[in-house]
């Protein structure tokens, strides 16, 4: 590991419980931060010494406070020194890597991207150890690398299979650190945006929390009691068996009306492709249904109805209190947003409370700020797997 990593490290697990305390919910005072930990006085001050003296947290004035009153470390409160690292971000989509650095505090400082020619794992790697090294041009201090890939990662090393990339058992971690000289980490991409909404975004705060993804895949990812649940099955095709229509459309991907068949961009290109006989983007298959196109609006309606009942699927049996739909195909709900809404509400309870559901345009930086989170839980903090 790298002496800038290392300066902090290892942390026991007193001092990483401080540190991620603050991290998350800070700046804070000792009293609170103690009361959230259950720590005496004496213990806190014991374990938040070494992490102000290695520089990961600093005392701040508290807001408002007049300088000649300023006294005493009771009344300063304790953050983060955001900017004392800088972290790396990968996105791997099947042409593109998007890439971001961050502040410890997921802040995105930068962004860098470039196009993706080949598939071969040593050169992905090689094309990663290049932008790594341009990003730390004007970066000196990055403390460590995450990737997100769309597909099964095991360990956080291997990416175990990748229809994307069409990859198995691909040693991506190492591949990356020998080349880049920093440590690394890889997660499956929508478990890194969960991660990075759990504790910075959407989902802060909150002990039951859904991200739910559409675009050229679909994407689920549930946190209880705060922590994501992990599932060994991750990403290997979730909704592609779960059927929302069984008279609906077959497509080449995924179970006659099933969610992934419905909603994702591919199928609903195939879909209006073979109804009218030209390729049309998604973004134009909106459009047209949004002016009245007759076969382009019956597919985007299906499509609405289609993610309707599975939001309301997923609100009747998870119960969270909040579900964040995010990814390149939320562009539905600007043309069909009106269907559904009204479907959740047909599939649901005439009773039950409104389902809380976020909907974000979000870019592929999102998603590698999602895995520079990874990368600030895991390598610098030692966050256990969740």
């Amino acid at each position: 590991m790298t002496a800038a990593v290392a300066d902090w490290l290892p942390l026991s697990a007193g001092e990483r419980s401080v540190a991620i305390e603050v991290l998350v919910g800070g700046p804070l005072s000792r009293t609170e931060l103690a009361r959230r930990l259950n720590l005496s006085p004496g213990s806190l001050t014991r374990l938040t010494k070494p992490l102000i003296e290695s520089g990961l947290l600093v005392e701040v004035p508290e807001a408002g406070t007049p300088a000649e009153v300023r006294q005493g470390r009771p009344s300063q409160p304790l953050d983060v020194v955001a900017e004392s690292r800088s972290f790396v971000g990968y996105k791997i989509t099947a042409d593109m890597v998007y890439g971001v650095v961050t502040t410890l505090r997921s802040d995105i400082v930068a962004r860098l991207d470039r196009p993706l020619t080949t598939h071969d794992p040593a050169e992905v790697a090689d094309l990663l150890a290049e932008m790594t090294a341009e990003l730390a041009r004007d970066f000196p201090r990055l403390a460590g690398i995450g990737i997100g890939v769309g597909g099964l990662v095991q360990g956080r090393t291997v990416v175990a299979e990748s229809p994307f990339l069409n990859w198995r058992d691909v040693p991506l971690a190492a591949l990356v650190e020998e080349r880049a000289g920093l440590p690394v980490v890889v997660e499956n991409d929508v478990a890194a945006l969960t991660e990075a909404e759990t504790w910075f975004g959407s989902g802060r705060g909150l002990d039951r929390f859904v991200v739910l993804t559409i675009g050229a895949g679909l994407g689920y990812s549930l946190v209880l009691g705060g922590r994501r649940v992990p599932c060994d099955e991750e990403d290997r095709g979730f909704g592609r068996h779960w059927i929302i229509d069984p008279h609906g459309p077959l497509t080449p991907d995924g179970a006659r009306g099933s969610a992934v068949s419905m909603l994702t961009i591919p199928n609903i290109r195939y879909q209006v492709q073979a109804g009218t006989g030209r390729d049309w983007t998604y973004e134009e298959i909106l459009r047209l249904a949004a002016a009245g196109d007759p076969l382009p609006a019956r597919v985007v309606d299906e499509a609405a109805r289609a993610l309707g009942i599975l939001v309301a699927q997923i609100a009747n049996f998870a119960m969270p209190q909040r579900i964040l739909l995010a990814g390149e195909g939320v562009g539905l709900m600007d043309v069909a947003g009106d269907k559904v809404t009204q479907t959740i509400c047909d599939h649901r309870h005439p009773l039950a409370a409104p389902v809380d559901l976020e909907t974000r345009m979000s870019d592929f930086h999102d998603w590698a700020r999602g895995a520079a989170v990874l990368a600030i839980q895991v390598l610098v903090l030692g966050a256990a797997e969740a």
